[in-house]
């Protein structure tokens, strides 16, 4: 058995900008590829071709869980095993690039989660081969399947009908199986 609970690798970011389709956006950011082991970076300029730019933006660890051994086995099993790069806007524009790298996870379940806000822009990088087989091993290792129980429904009726229980009209101060037919018609609630 494996006794290694976490795992992690620095993975680097690359961001292309390109020009924006609407007068109201100036330039379209968006996580184009992955950089496995890559040293520090803040927006170092790769390639510059015409208004497309791309920068190694950022290098974040990316870091697996044991826990999380069944969303990684969920993001590989998709058409093209990605990793989700979590960006949002820059809180301090020290240079004219507005956008700040926050996360690399290999968690679908957890990529799924930031792309369920709009405060964040979430995007979905292929992993290249060998981050493919370091995550693959490393969830394959923790994996543990869980055996499906059905649980044996009792044989009491469901279908009857306890009256006066979760009824609004009826304070529940002492007795909750108290009637609203009992009850006077002169107190007024």
């Amino acid at each position: 058995m494996n006794t290694e609970r976490t795992r992690s690798m620095p993975v680097g970011v690359v961001v292309r900008r390109l020009p924006g389709v609407t007068k109201w956006q100036k330039w379209s950011w968006r996580a184009v590829s992955l950089l496995p082991g890559a040293g520090n970076a803040d927006w170092q300029v790769l390639r510059e071709e015409g208004d497309a730019v791309e920068y190694h933006a950022a290098t974040l660890p990316l870091e697996l869980h044991r826990a999380d051994a069944e969303a990684y086995l969920a993001a590989l099993s998709d058409k093209i095993p990605s990793l989700y790069v979590v960006m949002r806007p820059a809180e301090q524009l020290d240079h004219d690039v507005p956008m700040e790298v926050v996360l690399v996870t290999a968690s679908a379940y957890e990529g799924q989660d930031y792309a369920d806000t709009s405060e964040v822009l979430v995007e979905k990088v292929p992993m290249p081969p060998g981050l493919v087989a370091w995550v693959r091993d490393f969830a394959e290792a923790h994996h543990e399947e869980e055996i499906f129980i059905k649980r044996k429904r009792d044989k009491k009726r469901i279908d009857l009908e306890e009256e006066g229980i979760g009824d609004p009209r009826i304070r529940q101060l002492a007795d909750v199986y108290r009637s609203p037919r009992g009850k006077s018609k002169d107190v007024l609630q």
